[in-house]
């Protein structure tokens, strides 16, 4: 039975929301065409500063082994022992200026927006996606030839959720463990960075 970890929220959320989490086992099943190209369509229409659009993919799918192993060998190598399992990985990039050229504070932050929105696409579609900063940024900018006008931002993979068996010890032991968050007065802030806002009850 598939592994469920919903969050035990403080406040009704979502569905979506509440049952997302970032699970690092997959059970091979490969996704289809339609489906991937679904969930880019729901990144392509994220908001982003001066609709500058900053974010780039670069994916690769088990369905061409060649062109997985290379981008599979750009996580590091704690990362590859459980991103194997899965069917589709790939590397997110930010575009560091706006479309006129101006120099842009926001490409991170926009290109994190447009995963968000892949992510719950995945979620209502069935698939998981878990987000590593593990990468070896290095070896994907020479390896793809990213300019140096983009930032490296994370590698991904994406599929649909396996079990804990398949991964390594450590990571099936930490794929039950429970899920944490700080709580709403932890982050909310009215009056000063740091003072609890009533505004949130």
């Amino acid at each position: 039975m598939t592994l469920r970890k919903p969050a035990e929220t403080s406040q009704p959320v979502h569905e979506l929301i509440r049952e997302r989490w970032s699970p690092r086992a997959f059970n091979g099943k490969p996704v289809p065409k339609d489906v991937l190209a679904s969930l880019f369509e729901a990144a392509r229409w994220a908001a982003s500063c001066n609709n500058s659009q900053p974010w780039r993919f670069l994916i690769a799918s088990k369905d061409e082994p060649a062109a997985y192993e290379t981008l599979l060998r750009c996580f590091n190598e704690r990362n590859q022992s459980w991103a194997v399992t899965a069917p589709v990985i790939m590397i997110t990039c930010a575009d560091k200026n706006l479309p006129d050229g101006r120099p842009s504070n926001y490409g991170f932050y926009d290109t994190g927006a447009a995963m968000a929105q892949l992510t719950f696409q995945a979620s209502a579609l069935g698939l998981v996606v878990h987000q590593a900063q593990g990468i070896l940024f290095d070896k994907v900018r020479e390896t793809y030839g990213v300019p140096d006008d983009f930032d490296i931002c994370t590698g991904v993979a994406l599929g649909y959720q396996g079990e804990p068996d398949v991964l390594p010890e450590d990571y099936a032991k930490r794929e039950v463990l429970p899920r944490e968050r700080k709580t709403l007065p932890e982050l909310v802030f009215t009056g000063g960075f740091g003072k609890a806002s009533g505004l949130i009850g």
